[in-house]
């Protein structure tokens, strides 16, 4: 079998980041972009990059860039299905999606959100926090393509939360380890890198 695609979701807006383009933020010399295709290349099979505005941007990357199909900055659901319709382009019946701003990813993530599989076919990955409770981050996640054309009219429906379409498609669990370190700990904020500058 052939490693699934991947598609990294880089759409967003970055209001929190204070506005500009989040994955080529710096963290410890590297971009967040750089750092997070170093995780997940080597999982993957054909990895692009989901993003609103000039793509030429990421040219440096190597990889196609691919815009969300929903007007409006709909949100990582709209880039979801973005990488949905190019991983069915491909030929794929699955894609992996990671956001950019989680740039410690597992090494086995693809491995483990396959290994876990629910009844429709898709994952999300999930961190084990204080006292065992879980803490679902469904933007790092494996989807079925076969549910593009649900997902698409979702959206226009006005559906925008991630863990909402997930969860109503009984989603397995990859659950990882949050010690000593989160591995889907997500940078939002500039004092968010300050801080993970230091774990680097």
């Amino acid at each position: 079998m052939s490693a699934a695609p991947a598609v990294i979701l880089a759409g967003g807006l970055s209001r929190r980041m204070g506005g500009g383009n989040k994955a080529l933020r710096m963290l410890a010399g590297e971009t967040l972009l750089a750092r997070v295709i170093a995780r997940l290349a080597p999982q993957c099979g054909r990895l692009a990059i989901n993003a609103n505005g000039d793509p030429g941007a990421f040219a440096e990357y190597g990889l196609p860039v691919i815009a969300d199909g929903i007007a409006g900055f709909a949100g990582p659901l709209a880039g979801v299905l973005a990488g949905m319709e190019w991983a069915a382009d491909q030929g794929a019946d699955s894609v992996v999606s990671v956001s950019v701003d989680t740039p410690f990813l597992p090494q086995d993530l693809v491995h483990r959100l396959f290994e876990a599989r629910g009844r429709s076919g898709m994952a999300i990955a999930a961190s084990s926090g204080d006292g065992g409770r879980l803490r679902d981050h469904p933007t790092c996640a494996l989807w079925p393509v076969a549910l593009a054309p649900e997902l698409r009219e979702a959206l226009e429906s006005g559906l925008h939360r991630v863990g909402q379409f997930a969860a109503a498609h009984d989603p397995g669990r990859a659950v990882f380890d949050s010690r000593p370190l989160d591995p889907f700990l997500n940078l939002n904020t500039p004092e968010d890198l300050a801080r993970a500058a230091r774990l680097v």
